[in-house]
């Protein structure tokens, strides 16, 4: 069993009760709606001397933040570390990853689910941060520093969970199923920042 001290693991089993609060509350109404009202009002994130200062630093966000990202055709794939479905051996890969996959503990499956939910929810992240006065991505397509990075920061990570979903469903442990209503309920839930 989890211990306090086990962080990573307290906090992804955190979500996963959270989702199946949600869950229940949902599935016993039958039709979509987020588990509570939220009542905040809608402000802007920062004072206008602030967003000004902020929108000054575009410039050396454009020459000191976006230089560290990296071109597509330089990045990892999910695939690169999959078996190839076009592969003649693609079955024989899935088998041998399967048998491997028996020796993971189940308390690291519920990391690695854990992780996987969290950055599902990328559309959650992106969404928040384009709320947010002096960054957000006013067209969905702005050329602001700020914008181009939370874009490009979302297309990396979402690797990431490609990779997870597929890894995990290859393994046949989990219920692959139930995670994804857990991760289309922690998205269609939003956030609220405070």
């Amino acid at each position: 069993m989890p211990k306090a001290g086990d962080g990573v693991l307290i906090t992804y089993m955190g979500i996963a009760e959270r989702c199946f609060v949600l869950y229940s509350r949902i599935e016993s109404k039958k039709t979509f709606a987020p588990p509570k009202e939220v009542h905040v009002q809608v402000t802007h994130s920062m004072p206008p001397q602030k967003m000004e200062i902020f929108q000054s630093l575009d410039g050396w966000a454009r020459d000191n933040l976006l230089l560290h990202l990296k071109p597509v055709e330089k990045c990892w794939q999910p695939q690169d570390f999959l078996p190839d479905p076009a592969s003649d051996g693609f079955h024989d890969e899935v088998k041998e990853l399967r048998e491997r996959a028996k020796e993971i503990p189940d308390d690291y499956l519920v990391c690695l689910v854990g992780d996987m939910i969290t950055e599902e929810a990328l559309p959650t992240y992106q969404t928040m941060l384009n709320t947010l006065d002096g960054v957000r991505d006013e067209t969905g397509a702005s050329p602001t520093a700020w914008a181009v990075w939370t874009r490009a920061w979302t297309a990396e990570e979402n690797r990431h969970g490609d990779l997870l979903n597929k890894y995990l469903y290859l393994t046949g442990r989990v219920d692959m199923r139930q995670i994804e209503k857990t991760i289309q309920y922690l998205i269609g839930s939003g956030m609220v920042s405070w």
